[in-house]
């Protein structure tokens, strides 16, 4: 009875400091989806939190509005319903992340590199592609591909290698074993809120493929109240594209829809059509204060025309022609999940999540033409394969968290299954050719196949993290996960091939994690870290026709330190981290005469760098950014055997101590924004982006200079009167009408260029509303 009474007075003490009551809600600006855990206060030192709604109940009167990774509000309050409206820091000491842990926590008890791009970021970016917010991240160069497409270098050479693990909400959008480089053409930009970059392994607890980095991208959630909006837009080179989402929650149930619609048609590249038409959908329902359902669909369809690369002549002429009109890519890619999360108590939580995939990626591609030539290198003839892998996916992934008062310690622990069957085929193409003009004229089906197998694809594995807090400022991270990759092959083709009729290959790992934080006070911090990452080979690279050497999994062992400062009145934030990253097994690809590639393992690769990121606001209205890495990707252990066809005799050049191939040495980008005071709603900001020079061979006697681009973005959202919400942006990429590869491959005939797009103006406008 007593603590009954005692709860009464404090009741009684809240109100009278208050004042009468109401209620309301704290929502982030750009997204409106309600902020938990955000901090209210008054003059009388009277604080309260806001619960998993975003609402709070206080007196009328002056209050102080703060949470972690958002610029505080003050305001007097003086209505109920009212909605607050918080938009995130553009220098951001101590964002909340979820990625090292699945789990929303801040930055500074994270001891690895990772980086966030916020919704602020997103919406201004207006990127029409994800390389253009992704390169803003220190140590992260996103390869453009053009329409969508793309390749990725963090901590590694850019790589078409399975070295990375992109993720929806934490979940793999591909299984271990079908990795695309590609893949992110499978996300939906309009749907996404945040997106998280962990540089170096991850796999203690993400599992095979995060070694390289892992990129997360965060999805909407439900809006606190309802709200939407809808934007078009377009550029010179005949770009066109249209975003639509909206949501609410009522009560308990909330709901987001959101995606887009993009085209292009007689681009500045020659034969480079596509359409892509992505959504998503996100429901969530509070059975109570305790315990959440959340359900979500992705859809993605992409239909595209694939130019294919370009040899020295047509790029250094601007000549962008395709030397063939019949390549293609079609990808349709779903995915759905239902999440259930569970807190027992305020110190122990459970989330369940059960999930499915279903994908098909259908191509022609245009990086399997090849010429045949006799021993003196005379033209004979011409082939091709049109092939489609599909797959799809089952699994379950299940996470426990336990809070301890001993030692303020936190124990994670959880389980993943993924029963993903896929099956491939590919069938051989006769290709015809002008060979006097360089050109493919067109192609007949043999019929014959060149691969067609199933596999079951299985991958179970249990992982956990203990945190301790031994000291106030000290924290250690302690992880450890098992996984087992199971393949089993099923040979559709007859007996006598290169394949045995049926196989079963099985790759296990135990991958350990250590790390420390170190809290120095007044906002400075450092951190180290040792991890282990591990790659399997994948399907495609174990069973193709084209693969004739045997592949073992690859592991990579990361030491890295690392610290974070803000200076400046806490105006200037940096964050630096040095790694050294040592592989085994590596798998390579090596470049063959006829253009295409052979996976095998390298003995032993070091990847040694330093990432650093500088952030200053001076003051409110401008804000500047340098995010840049140095780097050296060394071949410790690997050589390659060679054919000399003239005199059918075999040969080995060895590479050890050599740079490995397209590996810039130092990638940077840089922003400058500035947001006048005067004319609220207006942004307007240059970039620079830099990629230094690199060898496009692993003999390191062949170079591609690299290069300097400069962007300019202007926009304004109207912020009152009849056209509130509406606004209007202009984008300038490559304003200095750079000449540029964003990739460039040698073979012994030459090099190839993937070119950069020309100057490109894009115009939109959009129109945002929200029910307050």
């Amino acid at each position: 009875m007593k603590k009954y009474f005692i709860y009464f007075l404090l009741s009684l003490f809240t109100s009278a400091a208050f004042g009468q009551t109401v209620t309301s809600t704290v929502t982030d600006a750009i997204t409106h989806e309600p902020l938990p855990g955000a901090i209210i206060s008054n003059d009388n030192g009277i604080t309260k939190k806001t619960n998993t709604k975003g609402q709070f109940t206080v007196a009328r009167g002056t209050i102080h509005v703060n949470l972690v990774g958002y610029n505080g509000k003050t305001l007097t309050i003086s209505a109920n319903n009212t909605v607050i409206e918080l938009t995130p820091s553009a220098v951001d000491l101590q964002p909340v992340i979820v990625s090292a842990s699945r789990e929303g926590e801040a930055r500074q008890d994270a001891p690895i590199a990772i980086s966030k791009i916020n919704s602020t970021t997103i919406t201004e970016t207006k990127a029409t592609a994800l390389y253009q917010l992704l390169n803003k991240t220190a140590g992260v160069y996103m390869v453009d591909l053009g329409n969508e497409q793309h390749t990725m270098a963090i901590r590694q050479p850019i790589t078409y290698n399975a070295l990375y693990l992109y993720m929806e909400d934490g979940l793999p959008i591909r299984p271990t074993g079908i990795f695309n480089h590609n893949s992110l053409y499978e996300i939906n930009m309009s749907g996404v809120k945040d997106i998280e970059v962990i540089k170096g392994p991850a796999s203690s607890l993400y599992g095979s493929n995060a070694i390289g980095g892992a990129v997360n991208f965060i999805t909407q959630n439900p809006p606190a109240v309802p709200s939407g909006n809808i934007s078009l837009q377009g550029d010179n080179h005949n770009y066109r594209r249209l975003d639509a989402n909206a949501g609410f929650t009522s009560g308990k149930f909330g709901l987001y829809v959101g995606g887009y619609t993009s085209h292009l048609k007689n681009g500045w590249q020659d034969y480079s059509d596509f359409d892509k038409h992505s959504v998503n959908f996100k429901s969530t329902y509070a059975m109570s204060d305790r315990t959440k359902i959340t359900a979500g669909a992705a859809y993605n369809y992409l239909n595209t025309q694939t130019p294919g690369s370009l040899d020295s002549a047509h790029f250094y002429s601007r000549s962008y022609g395709a030397n063939q009109r019949f390549t293609y890519r079609k990808v349709w890619a779903f995915r759905a999940s239902a999440k259930l999360e569970h807190a027992w108590n305020e110190k122990n939580s459970t989330f369940i999540t059960a999930f499915y995939r279903d994908n098909s990626t259908a191509q022609l591609p245009s990086y399997y033409i090849a010429d045949v030539r006799d021993n003196q290198g005379n033209y004979v003839s011409s082939n091709g394969q049109v092939n489609d892998q599909r797959f799809h996916s089952f699994g379950l992934l299940a996470q426990h968290r336990s809070n301890f008062d001993f030692l303020n310690s936190r124990l994670i622990a959880g389980v993943y299954l993924d029963d993903s069957p896929s099956s491939y085929y590919a069938q051989y193409l006769n290709i015809t050719k002008d060979v006097a003009n360089n050109f493919y004229t067109g192609f007949s089906n043999t019929g014959t196949y060149i691969d067609n197998y199933t596999i079951k694809l299985f991958n179970t594995a249990a992982y956990t993290q203990y945190e301790i807090n031994p000291i106030d400022p000290l924290r250690i991270v302690a992880g450890l996960r098992y996984d087992r990759v199971h393949y089993n092959f099923q040979n559709g083709l007859t007996a006598g091939t290169k394949y045995k009729q049926q196989e079963s290959n099985d790759f296990n790992i135990v991958a350990p994690k250590l790390g420390l934080t170190y809290d120095l006070g007044h906002n400075k911090g450092l951190y180290a870290n040792y991890s282990v990452g591990f790659q399997p080979p994948e399907t495609g690279d174990l069973y193709s026709a084209r693969q004739l050497r045997p592949l073992k999994q690859a592991t990579f062992n990361n030491y890295e330190i690392g610290g974070w400062l803000s200076a400046l009145d806490k105006k200037m934030y940096i964050e630096i981290s040095l790694y050294d990253l040592e592989g085994r097994n590596e798998i390579i690809n090596q470049l063959l005469p006829d253009n295409t590639t052979q996976n095998q393992n390298a003995g032993a690769t070091r990847h040694q760098g330093i990432e650093y990121s500088v952030t200053y606001a001076p003051v409110s209205s401008l804000s500047f950014r340098f995010s840049g890495t140095n780097a050296k990707h060394t071949y410790v252990d690997y050589s390659e055997v060679r054919t000399n066809y003239a005199t059918n005799t075999s040969y080995t050049i060895n590479y050890d101590g050599k740079r490995m191939n397209n590996a810039p040495a130092w990638i940077a980008n840089s922003e400058l924004t500035y947001k006048p005071y005067y004319l609220p709603g207006f942004r307007i900001s240059g970039e620079w982006q830099h990629i230094d020079k690199y060898y496009t061979n692993p003999a390191n006697t062949k170079t591609y200079s690299g290069y300097n681009i400069y962007n300019l973005r202007l926009g304004y959202d109207i912020k009152g009167g009849m056209l509130k919400g509406a606004g209007i942006w202009v984008n300038a990429l490559n304003i200095a009408n750079k000449l540029y590869a964003t990739t460039v491959t040698s073979n012994q005939y030459g090099d190839t260029y993937n070119a950069g797009a020309p100057r490109t103006f894009t115009l939109g406008i959009n129109y945002s509303f929200t029910k307050n």
